[in-house]
């Protein structure tokens, strides 16, 4: 089985998600840029997201002529350190998560990681000069302790409009992205069919070698 790649919805989703700095670790001082993001709502969170993307992609030479690598590099930089793909893994596996041992959930966060970072690499490459704008629900309140939020998007691209949803974990570092959904289809829930699967036929290691294959084919 091919692990298929939603393009419409990976595209637009890494416009929406390739931009936004986060707090990294093992930083000796306080980072005051990292403490401002950590005080954003997930609204905020989106919408800074979406006005940066573009704006890193057209500063690298290397991945405004569309160089997929140097795209890559700048997925890696850029989009990963707002994001919580460790739950997102951890959601997408489903139960066989429980069972995995420490060093197989490493694996299978690492592997399920570059997954996404070289798919939305590849689609930023092939969506880079198209005519998008983007608009924004009014945010409903958020309850006192929330820890879970949706902010609802809408994209228009190519003539088409497409409304997106974005599901975000409040973390120690500020609201993070784990979840998109579009056309009500959630990201996790696409995987995570797909993954049932290669658990089924090889367990958690064939679903970590079938991921490394997969990421290390050209």
């Amino acid at each position: 089985m091919k692990l298929s790649r939603p393009s419409l919805l990976l595209s637009i989703a890494v416009l929406c998600l390739a931009a936004l700095p986060g707090a990294h670790a093992g930083q000796a001082e306080p980072d005051p840029l990292a403490s401002a993001q950590a005080s954003r709502s997930p609204e905020q969170v989106v919408k800074s997201t979406i006005e940066g993307v573009m704006a890193a992609i057209r500063s690298d030479a290397g991945a405004r002529a569309g160089d997929p690598e140097r795209t890559y590099q700048v997925v890696r930089q850029t989009f990963l350190p707002s994001t919580d793909f460790m739950l997102t893994t951890q959601y997408a596996v489903g139960p066989a998560w429980g069972s995995a041992t420490p060093a197989q959930r490493e694996a299978l966060f690492t592997q399920f990681q570059t997954l996404l970072a070289r798919t939305y690499a590849l689609q930023l490459t092939q969506i880079r000069e198209q005519d998008t704008s983007f608009s924004y629900a009014k945010p409903a309140p958020l309850p006192a302790g929330a820890s879970d939020a949706v902010v609802k998007t809408s994209v228009v691209t190519g003539g088409e409009v497409m409304p997106i949803a974005y599901r975000l974990r409040k973390t120690g570092a500020g609201w993070k992205i784990y979840d998109i959904d579009m056309m009500g289809a959630w990201m996790i829930q696409v995987y995570r069919r797909q993954f049932a699967a290669r658990l089924s036929a090889g367990g958690v290691d064939g679903l970590i070698s079938y991921l490394a294959a997969h990421n290390a084919a050209p």
